[in-house]
Order: C-alpha cells, then structure tokens, then sequence
C-alpha cells in the first residue's frame, strides 16, 4: 500500500505548529499578533484571504462561533485542564467567574466579567483548535476595522443601534454593505450570529483596537492524564450501584440527544403536544415540513423530524426539559456531567433496562426482548475534540472489565461528497502518530442507508485524522486527495491509537501501517459530511446542517445502536450455550 505523506504541502503547517508550542512554554503571556506572520504563511484552506486586504468572512464567523460572545473583550485567554491546575498558577476560583459558551465548540469556559476568559482542556488538540481560531480573529478584526472605523459607517452604525434595536435590516444592510464592500450576504449571517447586538458590535470594532495574549498553564502528558483520570473518578462517583470493573461495555461516542432520544422514545409519545406546538409557534417551513410528512409528500423521517421539534418546544417550555429527563430515567440513562474539568458529558445505560416497547422502532432487531438478560452497559461520551478522544478511550479501558465494542459517529469534510453524506472508513491515516491504521469496520453502507433519506452511504472509505480545522491547506489535502482519502476528521486517529492498546501489549507505534483487523471486539466508525473543503470560503462558519442534519445523525446512531443489540444478543446466546454444556 501506498503510504505517500505530504511534506512540502504541510511544511508551513509544521512551521505554525513549532511556533506557537515554542511561545506556549513560556511562563508568561504570548501576544497572538506573534503568531500572525506564520499563520498566514500556511495558507489554511479554512482562512483563503487570510493574507489578502479584503476581510475573510467565512473565516471570521467561524472563529467567533467557536468562541464564547465575551470574545471581543478579551485581553486575555488563559489554558489549563482544570481548576485545580489554575489555582497552582495563582488564578484561584475560577468556577465563581461568569461562565460562557460558544455555539459552535463544547468547551467549559469562565470569563472574569472584564478580559480575562479561564478555559478548560482536554489534549493539546483543544490548544490546536484555539490558538489558530484566535489568531484568525485578529487578523480579520484588524481588516474590519479599518472598513468600519469611518464616519459615515459610525453614523449609520450609531443609528441602527438608537432607532432598529441595533439590528440591521432592509436598506440600512444594503447601506452598510455598500459602504464597507462586505457583501451583503456576510452582513445578514453576522445579523444571524449577533442579533440585537450587531450594530453595538460593529461599533466596538470600529471604535476600539483589540489586543489578546494567550497563555497555557500546564502541558505535559501527565497533566492531561491527570484531568482525564479526574473526569472518569467523578463518573465513578456517579454511579454508586454500578461497579464499573465487573461490567462490560459497548463504548460509544457520539453526541448527547441522538442516543436519549431513541432510546426514550419521549418525543414519540408528546407527538401531540410538538405538533400543538408547531402549528402555534413554528415556522412555515416547519409546519409545512411537518404537513408534508404527514401526508407523506416529502421521504422526511418523521420520529428524526419530532426528535428536531422536541428541542425547539424545550426552549419554550422548561417542564418538557424535566419531563424528558425523568423519562430517560426510567429506561436507564443516567447523564452525568463532568465537574471542575474538561467538558464531556457520560451517559451510561444498562442495556436491560431499556424499554423495547417505547424505543425508536427502527432498533428493534430481531430477539431484542432477550436484552433483559444482559448485563452489560452503553457508555456514551460527548464526542471529545482530537487527542482527547485517545485519553477518554484508554482511562475508561483501564477501569472496566471488558470492552465489547466501540463506536464512533463524528463530523467530517468530504473531499468527494455532499453535505450529509455518510462515510465509512477502513483505513485511517492518524497525523498526530503518522500511522496508517488498517481495520475491519463493522459497517457497511447496507447498515446505514436504510435509515438515511437525504443523502448517500459510501463505505470502503480512507480517511484523514488532521490535527486541527485550520491545520490543513490545498496542497496538504491535495496530496491525500490523490492517494484516495476523501474523508477528513480530528478523531478517529486518536481512537484507533487507544484502541491498540486495548489489543496488543505495548503502546501505539509511530509512523507505521498498522494492522488492526486482529481486534477481539467490534470496531464500527461512522462520520457525517459537514463541510466541503474543497468549495473555496464555505465552511461551517458560512452553513451550518441545521434539520437536515438530523438525517444523517440519526441514520448513524440507529446504526450503531442496532449493531450494539445485535452483539449483545450473540454474547447471550452464547452463554446460553455454554451453560447448557456445562450442565
């Protein structure tokens, strides 16, 4: 097999890589403007006008959606993998700071309420993710600013935010776009993001300079092994009447609403009160989406539509938010949220204690009413971000009796595909080990597409694990491209690393092709195409998958969780043969 690695297209990349880890040892604050030169050298196929004087949009908005909404009064952001280690480096109690999100990355945050924002990491991927998404910010601040801080755009700015409840709209977006030859398009999905505090944001932009340091408290292996060894402690603690080392488990990471939902079945049975709902306060197009299933004028899902609408009602209604999780309770599932650490979220479901009568009907397989016997669990992890995903998988491995499976839904760019396709691969190229990892992926495109509307199944696949979404050019993909991988991700990799050790008696290689079909359990990996790349400026920052995503996401997980029964049948038929010929 072939194994060609890009060096001249990734040389940059490397470049970037050593400069921001070399300032990141030092003891004291780094100003990301240090970092602006290499940054544009490498040419990111996610950051195109990088180096160009007009402002990359696509890229802007998808670092601030990346980012918590404090981002524009930032001064400084500081690294550390738990709140333990910033109390070591004098920054006591940050968990009593006002705690932030971003829309588009999971990633427990802490903002002093002035210029100073705590985040919490699991591996240095999120250190890959952040330093480049910050350093992408700057740049494109810089240029809009300088689009922006004019008198004629500070007056118009200045009254949409006094007279339009700072949003603008009609003519006064035409206006804006005009004067600061941002399309208008760009305009509208910054209104989108920013809502009533666009106007006050553009002014903040136009009016003040922007500066931010960034700073890692802590970065050795053993740092990151100790938050991870926290996490697992507080599932541990969690779960009083399981005794994890007695149990075997099929592991699972995914997201935290796929599984729940069809497994409770909760929104199947409030299908009345999501359709009062919808038809009181729901788009047109959702309401129309959902008359069209009914009638059966659209292939839609309806349980993948109800599951989409069920979120939309528990933003309005708090109680159905209660409701929901009282019903996952009653079939098993016990979420438990990490504390004082990195944010991934554990579900863990004893498979007999599923309720096959209010389940999805799509999970049911054959004999499924024999699962009472079992007693095994599903542990479900909030899809951890690059390396992360190699700490997650081998502390929980360390700490149970047995692994059964391991299955992994995720996000992609397709090189080859459309949004919403699904992609299964058998091969594995891991950038962080440089290994080529061969396996036997227990999906195939049959397993799937019975269950995807929208989309195609293309199984048989080669996939690339990169470091970080601004970690890659055109050349660096070109090069895979031409080798056959077409499916670009930040976690397989990691897993296939982790699942290594499970299976031979030393840790993972580097730089090898790696022979994985030998593994004693199930391997199945699944991603979803989220990007294409290859489209110059569209992004994630530019679409997002919004309800049509739900059909490739749920078309995975009933996949995975068919697949799960189906195993766990097999293991009881098999004891159950065995103990007929023991006695």
């Amino acid at each position: 097999m072939d194994r060609t690695v890009p060096t001249s297209g990734n040389e940059e990349i490397n470049l970037y890589l050593r400069t921001y880890y070399s300032l990141l040892r030092s003891s004291r604050e780094v100003q990301i403007k240090t970092l602006i030169e290499a940054h544009k050298r490498m040419n990111s196929a996610l950051h195109v006008l990088a180096d160009e004087p007009q402002p990359d949009m696509a890229a802007f908005i998808y670092a601030i959606l990346r980012m918590p909404a404090c981002l524009d009064k930032l001064r400084l952001v500081i690294m550390g993998q738990s709140e333990q280690v910033f109390a070591m480096h004098g920054f006591a109690n940050v968990e009593s700071w006002e705690a932030v999100t971003a829309v588009g990355r999971r990633r427990r945050s802490f903002f002093d309420g002035q210029d100073r924002l705590a985040v919490y990491i699991a591996s240095r991927s999120d250190i890959d993710d952040i330093v480049p998404i910050l350093v992408a910010y700057q740049i494109e601040r810089r240029k809009l600013r300088q689009l922006l801080n004019k008198e004629n755009v500070i007056k118009e700015l200045e009254r949409v935010r006094d007279s339009k409840g700072g949003l603008p709209s009609g003519n006064s977006l035409v206006r804006l776009a005009h004067m600061t030859e941002i399309p208008v398009e760009d305009f509208h999905r910054l209104c989108q993001v920013w809502g009533n505090e666009t106007a006050a944001k553009f002014l903040n932009i136009a009016q003040t300079k922007q500066a931010i340091s960034i700073r890692s408290l802590a970065g050795s292996l053993a740092d990151y092994k100790r938050a991870t060894r926290r996490w697992w402690r507080n599932v541990e603690r969690h779960l009083p009447d399981i005794i994890m080392p007695d149990r075997p488990i099929y592991f699972v990471s995914s997201n935290t609403h796929s599984l729940p939902n069809l497994l409770s079945g909760y929104a199947l049975h409030i299908e009345e009160q999501i359709h009062a709902y919808i038809r009181e306060n729901g788009s047109g197009d959702l309401q129309q989406e959902y008359h069209d299933i009914l009638e059966r004028n659209v292939p839609s899902s309806r349980e993948n539509f109800l599951y989409y609408a069920l979120k939309k009602l528990e933003q309005d209604n708090p109680q159905v938010t209660a409701a929901r999780l009282e019903k996952e309770r009653d079939v098993g599932i016990v979420r438990i949220p990490s504390e004082h650490a990195f944010d991934i979220e554990v579900q863990v479901i004893p498979i007999n204690k599923v309720n096959t009568h209010s389940m999805d009907k799509r999970l049911r397989v054959p004999g499924i009413e024999r699962l009472h016997q079992s007693n095994a669990l599903i542990v479900n992890v909030d899809y951890p971000l690059g390396m992360a995903a190699y700490q997650v998988l081998t502390e929980i491995a360390r700490n149970i009796a047995e692994v059964r499976g391991v299955y992994i839904m995720g996000k992609a760019a397709t090189l080859n595909g459309r949004i919403g396709d699904v992609m299964i691969p058998s091969v594995v190229h891991d950038e962080h080990t440089l290994n080529t990892y061969l396996f036997d992926n227990c999906f195939a495109a049959d397993d799937v597409a019975p269950y995807l509307v929208y989309g195609t199944v293309m199984d048989n696949q080669k996939a690339i694990t990169v470091p970080g979404t601004f970690l890659q050019n055109e050349g660096y993909m070109s090069v895979f491209y031409h080798e056959g991988y077409t499916d670009m991700e930040m976690e397989a990799g990691p897993y296939l690393s982790g699942i290594y050790e499970m299976v031979r008696p030393k840790r993972h290689p580097s730089n090898e092709l790696v022979n994985l079909y030998n593994s004693s359990f199930p391997v199945g990996i699944l991603h979803y195409a989220s990007d294409t790349p290859f489209s110059k400026g569209k992004n994630l920052g530019a679409q997002n998958l919004s309800y049509f995503g739900m059909d490739p996401t749920y078309a995975t997980m009933v996949a995975i969780l068919r697949a799960i029964f189906e195993t766990e049948l097999k293991q009881l038929g098999k004891q159950s043969t065995d103990s007929q010929n023991l006695s």
